[in-house]
């Protein structure tokens, strides 16, 4: 009953016309040769596997879920899934933006963020299966050993092979530096490694004939804390020397967690019983290289709650606009049917503009980024490296807590447009508002992003990043300050420019008193970045679209349509969100314990 279509004009106009990204890629020497008919290209193909291939098991595999086998610790993920990721890996897609010298198609991370926003609205459960796997290639790429690289790579690469990341332990969620698992040396150069890890998404499955799993554990002297941490790679099939599949390695999938949402995809606990693993970058320094796939994996999640919010936007619009209740308050809107489709409301249209205009900034943000990620990976100019990766640090935590949070909001509402209908599971609305929940959690919750945000990127650095993000701001108020079309996009971004500098050297100043100042503010204070970010975007997005209305294309239309009511409807939240940013901690510290 559910439907998806690729929202491909979009993702374009961001890409060619907002960022005119063609121009920006030639400057990067792996990419000079790929021009907009390539990433097209790629993209409608994209867009068909995830709406004709992945997007008509999204239901049934929630309502089937995954299966253990206790006596062999296999599973089994649900009907259609092991067939889809074989189509998956035949159409050369795990490859597109991987290096050439493993077997990648070289594209840029760009293209396969396109790729990601669509197979997440298609199939979120199904998508973490690869998905994790490309942050596993990125952390063993960065730091893995010659050999490592030659034995997993080109699997990895051509998704012959899955990964995932095993950090949490049933003791120790985010802070790291409790965990307990150990490694223990071996004469030979290996690790020995021994304890018990959960939540470990697409952890075990039967899909590829071997699963790389990049684990946290602690040496036999390491330091306490998160400065006694090394990474180390523990296949689930050891790898004999000439490439092929050896010994079953005991690290076994002892049990699934049973949670709200992405029911398709296995959320297992592992137990490693002296499972042979080998170092990845330098002894207690893992959080260094597992970083790297930290931080793929929370731009990942905000890449998931965009799918979840357009696809649940197209649903919420395709209902609203058939579903026929009471009449328009100003008189029938249809009078030859017995009632008017509830498009008419003004406030199903509220919830309707929320999704859109979220989803909107949101793909916006995303492709920009993931932009800034192919320069400094890609440039061969250390400055332009060096600043790209400024923004892609201060960005990451604004898309994983933002986007979820916003995603949170907008699946909601749709699910609302729906009435007693939107919980009723096989119109599919309800799932994408139970997946959507998870994605705020998982990855660091988003109150570890807030915190990361704030104390970490702006303030630990006495805000460098955040001026640079804020003198992108200040370029383009400057040169939009006279076009008068503009002004009721750039006066409110100019304006709620001016009160972020001044929110973080009042919330600054206190924490030089109080560092729970900055836990205090956290929250508030990221939604209000958030809406700065999302607020210049709109602000692009809205100047493209005001230059090419004249041409009668009612895309542009609905695009300042659409920017209009983030202006006016969305964005004045940073009013109340700075007050409460404002008020600190004293009334959070007055409640003794024992009052609670």
């Amino acid at each position: 009953m559910a439907q998806y279509t690729p929202p491909l004009r979009d993702m374009q106009f961001v890409m060619h016309e907002v960022l005119n990204v063609t121009d920006e890629l030639k400057t990067l020497p792996p990419y000079a040769d790929v021009d907009a008919d390539t990433i097209n290209a790629v993209i409608e193909e994209g867009g068909k596997f995830a709406s004709q291939v992945i997007f008509p098991i999204n239901l049934s595999g929630d309502q089937e879920g995954c299966t253990l086998d206790k006596t062999t610790h296999e599973v089994s993920p649900p009907k259609g899934f092991k067939e889809a990721y074989k189509t998956y890996v035949e159409g050369g897609w795990p490859a597109l933006s991987c290096d050439p010298a493993y077997g990648g198609q070289g594209l840029p991370h760009l293209v396969n963020q396109c790729l990601y926003e669509m197979m997440n609205s298609g199939n979120q459960a199904w998508t973490m299966y690869p998905g994790l796997s490309h942050g596993a290639y990125e952390a063993l790429h960065a730091h893995g050993t010659d050999e490592q690289k030659k034995t997993y790579l080109p699997k990895l690469t051509s998704g012959e092979w899955t990964g995932t990341m095993c950090l949490t332990e049933p003791h120790c969620g985010t802070d790291l530096g409790l965990l307990r698992t150990k490694a223990e040396p071996q004469a030979d150069g290996t690790y020995k490694i021994t304890g018990a890890k959960i939540f470990i998404s697409a952890g075990e499955h039967d899909m590829t004939e071997n699963i790389i799993h990049l684990v946290l554990a602690r040496l036999p002297d390491a330091p306490v804390g998160s400065k006694g941490i090394s990474l180390f790679v523990v296949p689930k099939f050891n790898v004999n020397a000439d490439g092929s599949i050896g010994s079953r390695n005991p690290i076994f999938c002892t049990g699934l967690e049973h949670k709200m949402g992405i029911h398709g995809n296995a959320t297992a606990q592992l137990t490693l019983d002296g499972a042979v693993g080998t170092l990845v970058g330098q002894p207690n320094k893992g959080l260094q290289a597992m970083f790297v796939m930290m931080n793929a994996a929370r731009l990942g999640v905000g890449m998931q709650s965009l799918g979840l919010t357009e696809v649940a936007y197209q649903n919420a619009v395709a209902y609203a606009k058939d579903r026929l209740q009471m009449r328009a308050l100003s008189g029938p809107k249809a009078p030859d049917k017995p009632a008017d489709p509830i498009i008419v409301h003004p406030d199903v249209r509220k919830m309707l503009l929320t999704a859109r205009a979220y989803a909107e900034g949101g793909r916006a943000l995303g492709l920009w980024t993931t932009l800034q990620l192919d320069k400094e990976l890609s440039s061969d100019d250390a400055d332009v490296r060096k600043e790209a990766g400024d923004m892609v640090a201060l960005i990451t935590p604004i898309i994983k807590a933002f986007i979820t949070d916003n995603a949170w909001i907008s699946t909601s509402h749709c699910m609302q447009v729906f009435g007693g209908h939107g919980y009723i599971a096989e119109w599919g609305m309800e799932q994408y508002v139970r997946d959507a929940r998870i994605n705020m959690i998982y990855e660091g919750t988003n109150t570890v992003q807030s915190l990361d945000l704030l104390g970490r990127k702006i303030l630990a650095d006495n805000g460098a990043k955040l001026r640079k993000f804020g003198k992108m701001v200040q370029d383009f108020v400057e040169e939009e300050g006279t076009n008068e079309a503009m002004q009721e996009f750039i006066n409110p971004l100019a304006d709620l420019g001016e009160k972020v500098v001044k929110l973080t050297t009042e919330v600054g100043m206190k924490a030089f008193g109080n560092q729970d100042e900055v836990g205090a503010a956290s929250v508030d204070y990221l939604r209000v970045v958030g809406h700065l970010v999302f607020g210049y975007f709109w602000a692009r997005m809205a100047k493209v679209a005001l230059e090419k209305q004249g041409g009668g294309d009612p895309f542009y239309k609905a695009k300042l349509a659409t920017a209009r009511f983030y202006f006016a409807k969305l964005l004045p939240e940073t009013a109340s969100l700075i007050r409460t940013a404002r008020a600190g901690l004293p009334t959070l510290v007055e409640m003794e314990e024992s009052w609670f």
